[in-house]
């Protein structure tokens, strides 16, 4: 039969198409991510939606042009500072799976699942589905000027976008770094084109929404809390490129380098775009309009308007491709380590990409979709993300009495990581106290994943019957779609 590479599961041979193993290479990620291309994902997934929409969410919890102000700076700062203990811990561990596989080194395997599945069934798909109907609405917005975009056509457009995203992820790398690339100058543009008319506005004396400023601001921790998730929203993405170590050109020296980067750019950007709309709109027409950045160009583009509901879309998909490319990655490494399906950690030896992990995010997203909340998702995945930053944080500083001789080739103070921690566990007690039906029902998804790893993880001794229909199930997929396990399962599994 030739040279082949064969598992208890399924025998790859040359008459299915030569295997990188054939070559003596080996079936595995291939390091394809360099400096750029790391820029280009943590730029394109940060710069999504939010910065178009998010404006609306941090001033009608705070309630004034100032103290909006004080709270893009503080959500930048603080995502900024939680970067750079990202680039600590990717440094130190160089393992793709980012959260999830420090959380696993330290508290062990059932803390890890729990970030895991809070990753897989909330943050990830809920994430792109939000994200897709958001596409979906102001890619048709043009077409229905006066009127709401149809339900229907807004969920089909959403599970369409989803679906080519993540096939284009499926077929190869380089072509969704390339999208990437291409998607996050696009937005870049947009966004210079919304800050030079509104710095010329400026110019031109409109000044008045800046006085008075801290009038009648709300400084509630309540409404603070609520208002840092839609800052959560607009800069989440920024710890995506450490689900993809693996797959970084020399990770120590471009991993850091990319979030150092990125942030900088992320925060200036979103400063000036915030001044640019109070040069043109009042806090009012801000808080009245469904995306600023619409309002903003009917106010100013005059017949171009159009423009800037198709740059939104583009953005949005940007940040969708971008956390299909990432998380993938984290479902691919939680399934070698038994917290998901075993084929989930396959990938197909032809192209080298997780294709059944990608394929379980794209049914998880068509099945969200269904809801149409937008910003009920969007809180969902806030709590979501407030949850995993706690665990994260505090693994960190577990970790440095835990292995206090690991090499860190950047190293934070301690301080940082606990005074993180222990803020992001305030956001999260503060929401269950603003948005209790959200994060009720968040946790209780999480529970019933602790009931399921219970039953699929650490069930051992299944009756013979039940595991010959799971490796049936195994072997049908893994023909169905080429995918064989990672020739080195020691590079992605520790205990």
């Amino acid at each position: 039969m030739g040279c082949c590479k064969k598992t208890d599961k399924f025998e790859v041979t040359e008459g299915d198409g030569a295997t990188s193993d054939a070559k003596g290479e080996g079936v595995a990620m291939k390091k394809q991510i360099g400096l750029f291309q790391g820029v280009s994902i943590i730029v394109g997934i940060i710069i999504g939606s939010g910065i178009f929409i998010s404006p609306v969410g941090i001033l009608q919890n705070v309630r004034s042009v100032g103290m909006s102000f004080v709270l893009w700076v503080v959500c930048g700062i603080y995502n900024a500072l939680g970067a750079v203990c990202y680039a600590e811990l990717g440094t130190s561990i160089p393992q793709s799976g980012g959260e999830y596989v420090y959380i696993r080194r330290a508290f062990g395997d059932m803390a890890s699942f729990v970030c895991l599945w809070i990753d897989f069934l909330i943050i990830c798909p809920v994430g792109i589905a939000a994200m897709g109907l958001m596409f979906a609405v102001y890619l048709l917005k043009p077409i229905y000027p006066d009127c709401d975009v149809p339900p229907e056509q807004q969920k089909l457009l959403g599970a369409l976008i989803a679906s080519l995203l993540i096939s284009v992820n499926c077929i190869n790398v380089k072509w969704a770094t390339k999208v990437q690339v291409v998607i996050t100058i696009s937005k870049l543009c947009a966004l210079g084109l919304i800050i030079v008319v509104g710095f010329v506005y400026i110019g031109k004396g409109e000044v008045e929404n800046f006085q008075n400023s801290f009038e009648d601001s709300d400084t509630s921790l309540g409404s603070i809390a609520l208002a840092f998730y839609s800052g959560f929203w607009a800069y989440s993405g920024w710890s995506y490129l450490n689900f993809l170590v693996d797959e970084i050109i020399d990770p120590v020296r471009n991993l850091p380098l990319a979030i150092g980067i990125s942030m900088f750019l992320v925060i200036v950007v979103y400063l000036m775009a915030n001044v640019a709309y109070l040069g043109v709109l009042t806090p009012l027409q801000m808080l009245s309009s469904p995306a600023v950045a619409v309002t903003f160009a009917a106010n100013t583009l005059g017949p171009l308007q159009w423009i800037m509901p198709i740059a939104i879309a583009i953005s949005v998909s940007g940040t969708m491709n971008g956390t299909a490319l990432s998380m993938s990655r984290l479902f691919f490494i939680g399934a070698g380590n038994d917290h998901l399906p075993q084929v989930v950690a396959m990938i197909n030896y032809k192209r080298f990409t997780p294709i059944p992990s990608l394929l379980c995010i794209l049914t998880l997203t068509i099945i969200f979709q269904h809801s149409g909340d937008i910003f009920y998702l969007i809180e969902m995945e806030g709590f979501g993300f407030a949850s995993i930053l706690v665990m994260t944080f505090a693994s960190q500083v577990y970790l440095r009495y835990k292995e206090p001789d690991l090499e860190r080739p950047i190293k934070v103070p301690i301080a940082l990581p606990a005074i993180l921690c222990l803020i992001s566990f305030a956001i999260v007690i503060l929401t269950f106290y603003q948005k209790p039906h959200e994060s009720f029902l968040a946790l209780g998804l999480v529970g019933a994943g602790i009931v399921l790893y219970m039953i699929g993880g650490k069930w051992k001794t299944k009756p013979k019957a039940v595991q010959d229909k799971i490796d049936y199930f195994t072997r049908s997929v893994q023909k169905l779609l080429l995918v064989v396990p990672p020739s080195k399962p020691e590079d992605l599994i520790f205990e």
